[in-house]
Formats: structure tokens, C-alpha cells, sequence
């Protein structure tokens, strides 16, 4: 598929790796908010990441991997290659990620770098970047029970450890994403 006609956004790794935030942001992409995209290179840093700090666990990436690609239709874009460097970008590193934003139609990239993706860099190519918090909310705003609906099913899907909504809570602002905290905390008997 050459774009989507969804809110596209790109899903940098630091976003895939906290797994809550993956959960959350993937959770929301599932009931059709917005379209999820990553590459192959994207995987592979998430998970190279984790699995350096968690080894025990790195046998398992290549089956999360699988599934989020299974779950998420058309989420893997690809031949964005010679568009990297097309940008110059504070981290020569992140170009892989504007590339694939650029090839992937993206209207976003979900970041937690903001300070990497300059919006002057990328707004000639139609895309803005979000931390992860104003992304969630923009899509708790725009679809309020759709999102809250989603947020609920992905509790309900925890079952190694449960976790309550009070605890969904405050997993959510130490993951980084106060604002949601803040504004699920007052929704907590809906999720």
C-alpha cells in the first residue's frame, strides 16, 4: 500500500521499548485511531536495546515481533533506504526514522526524542513529531471512548501480573506520560 488514509505515524524505538508504552500506543492502533508504522531497523533497535538489559527474555522478541507485525496490518515500511540522509538531522542516527516517515506516507513521527526530529527539518515533508503523551491524548481528545475502550481491553489482556486501573495509572506517568496519567486517572472506574 503506498499511504493510508488514516492519521499515519511513524513508532521511533524508544517508543516500542518500554513495552507499557508499546502496549498502549499498539492497543490504540488495533481499533483503527490511527495507522502504526515501523521498520525493520526500528525492531531491531528496540529490541537490540532490551535485549541488552534484560537477556532473559531475548529469545521472545522474534515472536513480539511477529505478532505486532501480524496485528497491525501494513505496519512495516519498507524501501525508504535511499531517502536516508536525504535530511540532516542532530543524530545522523535518527535518519533511518525520517526516512521511513517520508516512504511511509507518515503524517507524525512518536518520539520521545523531540529534540532529534526538528520540526523545520520536517515539516517541508508534511510530518510533525509527538511525544508519546500528546499523541495519546490527541487520540484520547479526538475519540475519547474509543480510547478509553481500547485502554480498558489492554488491562483486561494483563494477566501475569494483573494490574488495576489505579495501578495502570501510575505505570503510565513512570513510563513518561504524565498528562495521560493524569487524565485516565480521572476515567479510572471506565478502564
Amino acid at each position: 500500500m503506498a499511504g493510508s488514509a488514516k492519521y499515519t505515524a511513524i513508532l521511533d524505538a524508544n517508543t516500542l521499548y518500554p513495552m507499557l508504552v508499546r502496549d498502549l500506543l499498539l492497543s490504540l492502533a488495533s481499533v483503527g485511531l490511527y495507522h502504526a508504522r515501523w521498520t525493520s531497523a526500528i525492531h531491531d533497535e528496540w529490541t537490540g536495546n532490551l535485549a541488552k538489559v534484560r537477556p532473559a527474555i531475548a529469545a521472545q522478541l522474534p515472536g513480539i515481533i511477529a505478532a505486532m507485525n501480524e496485528a497491525i496490518p501494513d505496519a512495516i515500511v519498507e524501501h525508504y533506504e535511499p531517502l536516508i540522509g536525504c535530511t540532516v538531522l542532530p543524530d545522523e542516527s535518527d535518519q533511518h526514522v525520517v526516512a521511513a516517515a517520508i516512504a511511509g506516507h507518515a503524517d507524525v513521527i512518536v518520539t520521545f526524542n523531540i529534540k532529534d526530529f526538528p520540526p523545520e527539518i520536517l515539516s517541508p515533508h508534511g510530518i510533525e513529531v509527538q511525544h508519546p503523551d500528546d499523541f495519546v491524548m490527541n487520540q484520547l481528545q479526538l475519540q475519547e471512548l474509543v480510547a478509553i475502550e481500547a485502554i480498558k481491553s489492554m488491562r483486561a489482556r494483563w494477566k501475569n501480573p494483573p494490574r488495576s486501573a489505579t495501578e495502570l495509572v501510575e505505570a503510565l506517568e513512570k513510563r513518561g506520560l504524565p498528562i495521560t496519567a493524569a487524565y485516565l486517572k480521572q476515567a479510572e472506574a471506565l478502564i
